[in-house]
């Protein structure tokens, strides 16, 4: 692969960059972008994985020199032609973008530069490349932004709405939202959760762009510290957990409600669009069925098969006879026998933290001036 002397622009400003939403290239391999990456971002790769696997074994094999030598093999002619035209066609679209590695070295350098040998537009790359990104958010995660935030958080019972409250705030961070997961047992939706590490960069991203404006205080939806299979990092949550509590109350045919409209009417909706009429049907059946699976120790065996039998019934009507509102009678039991006692024990622990309870209008009423002040 070339190598040059020709000094090309650098960015070392990890925040503003992120902050903005700075249209990113990501040059890695795609399973290091899978692994990992940040909202924003294309990835374009300069080797395909299995390029960089067999110069990575040459590389420890024969050294940095040999190594090299097989990346100029192995991308040039019509496979380099057909990345550099991939290339500029992203930095016309994007001409206030940068462009990074893993490390910011050698991948992001050659890109870099047969970007400008090709346009002669001297487009920027990342010091430090996603290593450095990553590290940064990293640290504001666990060291910085729970020092700078004022959250206030909506409690309630499962089914009050306080999703659907939380949106209607003037700020507020969407956990669930970000994690692609509505918070419960039954919280998975039809396509897959973020990895991890995606997860944090976009959490951290969007507390900085809060930070940035002005908005420390915000409202955030009392979740535990796992939200689905990602996690809120520790320091975060004990900020969280540590925070005024604002109960959000509801009747329970409000809440069978608003369930029924999750967890039934949208939940169905997502895996029908995924997989279609019939496949999507017997998808979202699954999701149910293997989501009390996992609850049945909390329940209790003749409770589990009781309502494992309403939820058959229930699918059966749906399905044969158009009757999803059946669904509701298994939603209701579900509520009063395994969601609340679990809630009446954790709010339990705190009460010294409520500095009010409402219903959606009071509450609404209550945060938005709070938030505004």
């Amino acid at each position: 692969m070339p190598d040059s002397t020709r000094e090309l622009p650098v960015i070392s400003v990890y925040r503003k960059l992120l902050r903005d939403g700075t249209p990113l290239l990501d040059v890695r391999a795609p399973v290091e972008f899978e692994k990992g990456a940040f909202p924003d971002t294309t990835n374009l790769p300069l080797l395909a994985d299995e390029e960089r696997h067999q110069i990575g074994i040459e590389y420890k094999e024969e050294g940095h020199d040999a190594a090299v030598d097989l990346g100029k093999e192995l991308i040039s002619g019509e496979i380099k032609d057909a990345r550099v035209a991939a290339w500029i066609e992203y930095v016309k679209a994007h001409p206030e973008g940068a462009l990074y590695c893993f490390r910011g070295g050698m991948r992001s350098r050659i890109t870099q530069m047969w970007i400008e040998e090709a346009t002669g537009i001297a487009y920027p790359r990342i010091e430090g490349g996603y290593k450095a990104l990553r590290r940064y958010l990293v640290d504001q995660l666990e060291d910085e932004i729970p020092q700078q935030i004022d959250p206030v958080v909506i409690g309630g019972r499962t089914g009050v709405g306080k999703t659907r409250l939380l949106v209607t705030l003037p700020y507020f961070v969407d956990l669930e939202g970000l994690a692609c997961h509505r918070g419960s047992a039954f919280g998975n939706y039809a396509i897959p959760q973020p990895t991890q590490i995606d997860f944090e960069n976009s959490l951290a991203i969007e507390l900085i762009r809060l930070i940035d404006s002005g908005h420390q205080a915000f409202a955030v939806e009392d979740e535990s510290r796992n939200v689905g299979r990602v996690h809120v990092n520790q320091e975060l949550h004990d900020r969280f957990a540590s925070a005024p509590l604002v109960i959000l109350e509801a009747s329970l045919d409000e809440r069978v409600e608003i369930t029924f409209d999750e967890y039934v009417t949208e939940a169905l909706a997502e895996f029908t669009n995924l997989h279609g009429d019939d496949t999507g049907f017997d998808a979202w059946k699954s999701y149910v069925i293997d989501a009390f699976t996992r609850i049945r120790r909390r329940l209790g065996g003749e409770r589990h098969q009781i309502m494992m039998q309403q939820i058959e019934t229930a699918m059966q009507l749906h399905q044969n006879q158009n009757r999803p509102d059946t669904h509701k009678a298994w939603i209701a039991d579900l509520l009063e026998n395994y969601y609340d006692p679990m809630y009446d024990y954790q709010l339990s622990k705190k009460q010294e933290r409520i500095i009010f309870s409402g219903n959606r209008e009071a509450a609404a009423e209550f945060l938005t001036t709070r938030l505004s002040r």
